[in-house]
């Protein structure tokens, strides 16, 4: 499984925000340490923000900040505010008819995966990551 690069960007920019929460971050100081394009950037920022995890301040003194504490944002809600979760609990195989009445070869196996990386991304939060491995070169 891997995740969109929607989910990715969207995790990625607040674990790396997330490294000094109280701190304002600009856009152009995120687009250059995350190597993400401006465009893109500023959507994931307004979809993180109509979420309520960080808010905008505007002006020439704006960023962005935490709208609320780290350790109450987990990486499902991220993930699930961006594209859906339902995306990643789609069949494995890519069948659109695909359920416990109607199962594909490998249902049943990646029912159990499912479940485990849902428990996985509802219980992990912000906090409870490592900071200084968001960044890659």
């Amino acid at each position: 499984m891997k995740l969109s690069k929607t989910s990715e960007y969207a995790l990625r920019i607040l674990i790396y925000m997330a490294k000094k929460p109280a701190d304002l971050y600009t856009a152009k100081y995120l687009i250059e340490q995350l190597h993400v394009s401006d465009k893109y950037l500023r959507r994931l920022m307004t979809e993180l923000s109509k979420a309520g995890f960080i808010k905008s301040t505007q002006g020439r003194d704006g960023g962005y900040t935490f709208a609320k504490p780290i350790n109450e944002i987990s990486l499902y809600d991220i993930i699930d505010s961006v594209e859906s979760m339902d995306k990643l609990n789609d069949c494995v195989l890519g069948f659109n008819e695909c359920s416990c009445t109607n199962p594909c070869a490998m249902h049943d196996e990646w029912l159990v995966i499912r479940q485990k990386l849902n428990k996985i991304f509802h219980e992990t939060k912000l906090s409870d990551l490592d900071f200084e491995h968001v960044l890659r070169y």
